[in-house]
């Protein structure tokens, strides 16, 4: 039986009243969230996500985006015929690969992001890591240690690198003008060379540069979760370390922890890890009671 027009405002009015504290919380507060994984690339989740930023400034939030787009850039190296290669999760990039992740990161990508914001009434305005010279970057060495009788390998990942520093001057002028920063992971090395960055850890470095009260890790999976299986829905540092030594959190999931407890240690509030393949994910934990991730707390 369907519900009547009555019982449905009124549980709009318990969401909206639910929702108002939480407003009232972050009203003028900076919240950097990284944008990846498959709520990229449904059309759906993508449509959802541009609405869900567009509504938090409107209410008074200065959202920053950075996203990554291993997916997109993928599907135009196969066009290309370069079969992609990842040591350690790190992307293999030499001068033609780094072309095309410049190419689809700093343009497609990007750009299709601003323009689905600004299409539901957002300002949204795309920023390369290039651009003011917001990202300089140093090159990332990689310390492998497979055989603990044998020495570390160091492995070198091509243009991949690591932050150095961040400029915030550029994106603190654009959320200022009412502009919603959206930003693709490259940086600029010493010699003028671009790198390729991972996006968790540039969004952890702009967070701490704007000292922003939250980092939010939109991802495919529902959040941290413990030995049973279960979301563990709020942890602390110590905990997650703990975790980590007992082999809880593996994989992938590690170096995400690992910039959410550098992002803490300078200051950012909470690191939310959340499921962007679920609709309106962002809102859902922002503004509700019990949330729908894992809340990652110093």
């Amino acid at each position: 039986m369907a519900s009547s027009p009555t019982t449905r405002a009124s549980s709009v009015a318990d969401i909206l009243v639910e929702a108002l504290p939480y407003i009232r919380r972050f009203s003028g507060m900076t919240i950097v969230i990284k944008y990846g994984g498959h709520a990229m690339v449904d059309s759906q989740l993508r449509d959802d996500f541009a609405q869900d930023v567009t509504l938090l400034k409107f209410i008074g939030l200065n959202p920053v985006v950075v996203h990554g787009g291993g997916p997109q850039i993928n599907s135009v190296l196969d066009q290309m015929g370069i079969r992609p290669q990842f040591v350690r999760g790190m992307r293999m990039t030499d001068e033609r690969t780094m072309d095309v992740v410049e190419m689809v990161l700093g343009g497609k990508v990007n750009k299709s992001i601003v323009a689905l914001i600004n299409r539901h009434g957002g300002k949204a305005v795309g920023l390369s890591g290039k651009d003011g010279g917001l990202i300089e970057a140093e090159k990332l060495k990689i310390v492998a240690q497979d055989d603990l009788d044998a020495p570390p390998e160091i492995i070198d990942p091509g243009l991949v690198g690591n932050v150095t520093r961040i400029r915030p001057e550029i994106i603190n002028t654009i959320a200022e003008k009412g502009f919603i920063p959206i930003v693709a992971p490259v940086g600029t090395g010493p010699q003028g060379e671009t790198f390729n960055i991972n996006a968790d850890l540039v969004a952890s470095h702009i967070a701490r540069a704007l000292k922003a009260r939250r980092l939010v890790y939109l991802t495919d999976v529902d959040g941290v979760l413990n030995r049973e299986g279960r979301l563990i829905s709020s942890i602390s540092s110590t905990e997650m370390k703990a975790l980590i030594a007992d082999g809880t959190i593996s994989g992938g999931m590690i170096p995400k922890i690992e910039y959410a407890l550098a992002a803490l240690q300078a200051g950012v509030k909470k690191v939310p890890i959340i499921n962007g393949t679920k609709r309106h994910a962002l809102l859902l934990e922002l503004f509700t009671d019990s949330g729908i991730g894992t809340e990652v707390t110093a």
